[in-house]
């Protein structure tokens, strides 16, 4: 997810070859950061509320651009599933995310082949199981961080490695962006840009890691180096799901970003890693 909304596929400080609307887009993502800090640090709870309402428009948007192909994916199941997965995660843990994803799982298969059957019902419940591992499970690991004493400050830090990633990436892609990363997937995206970002998030790890979360900043420095990778990953992923169905986006919901899909992607992938690596470094020394 671009939660800054700058991209290294922008290559134009105002709109760039994407046709994006760069003051729209950052109007729209200072807000949508000042939302998510207002729910992380007044009352975290509200988060897990944010979250949901999140994936299950993110949910909405992939069952529209799945649509597309013919392939209908159980939608009300996965919104009461992906509340379910959250909200148990938050309440029991790593435990309770599994759980409830396995029966969430479940209630799709059965959700679809009670909705009519058919030839088609094996390939929607693919498509189901797919929808709930992409975004209510791979989202549960923020959760799982939220839950955390500093839980609050490890979403935040991980959000702004998110922001980093992508500013870093812009302004490195604008600027000295000639060799393509991946010119069959995502044309826009180069070697100099994941460069920028990999700089931006160490900075931004190390600082993080080591005044706001108090830990050794070799985490910093293994975030700074991993949520790139992992974050151009899903970017291009999603990348490729878009252009298999011919999408420009997932959808128009923000202004000047897209869909709420779109604003997802990069985090959904990292989240996992970052969780692990967060909770790995509990044992390591500050200093």
């Amino acid at each position: 997810m671009s939660q800054s909304g700058i991209s290294s596929d922008t290559v134009s400080p105002k709109s760039g070859k994407s046709g994006r609307n760069l003051p729209v887009a950052l109007t729209v993502a200072v807000i949508l950061l000042a939302v998510v800090a207002a729910s992380l640090f007044i009352v975290k709870e509200l988060f897990v509320v944010l979250a949901i309402v999140a994936l299950c428009l993110g949910l909405w948007e992939l069952g529209q651009a799945l649509a597309t192909r013919g392939i209908k994916i159980p939608l009300l199941p996965l919104f009461v599933g992906t509340a379910g997965i959250l909200v148990s995660t938050y309440l029991s843990g790593a435990e309770a995310l599994m759980v409830s994803f396995v029966l969430t799982v479940g209630c799709v298969v059965l959700w679809r082949v009670i909705d009519g059957g058919g030839i088609d019902a094996v390939k929607d419940s693919a498509a189901g199981l797919f929808a709930c591992a992409y975004l209510p499970l791979m989202a549960g690991f923020v959760i799982l961080m939220l839950a955390e004493d500093n839980g609050p400050a490890q979403v935040a830090v991980f959000i702004l490695l998110a922001v980093a990633n992508d500013t870093g990436g812009f302004f490195a892609g604008v600027k000295f962006g000639k060799h393509k990363l991946s010119p069959s997937i995502s044309p826009k995206k180069s070697w100099e840009g994941l460069a920028g970002s990999v700089i931006a998030t160490m900075i931004v790890g190390v600082i993080g890691a080591t005044v706001i979360l108090d830990m050794n900043p070799t985490v910093g420095i293994l975030a700074g180096l991993l949520a790139p990778i992992t974050a151009t990953i899903g970017d291009l992923a999603e990348s490729l799901i878009k252009r298999d169905l011919q999408l420009k986006d997932m959808g128009s919901l923000l202004p000047g970003h897209g869909g709420v899909l779109d604003r997802l992607d990069s985090l959904l992938l990292t989240a996992p890693f970052i969780y692990l690596l967060f909770s790995s470094a509990q044992s390591l020394p500050v200093a």
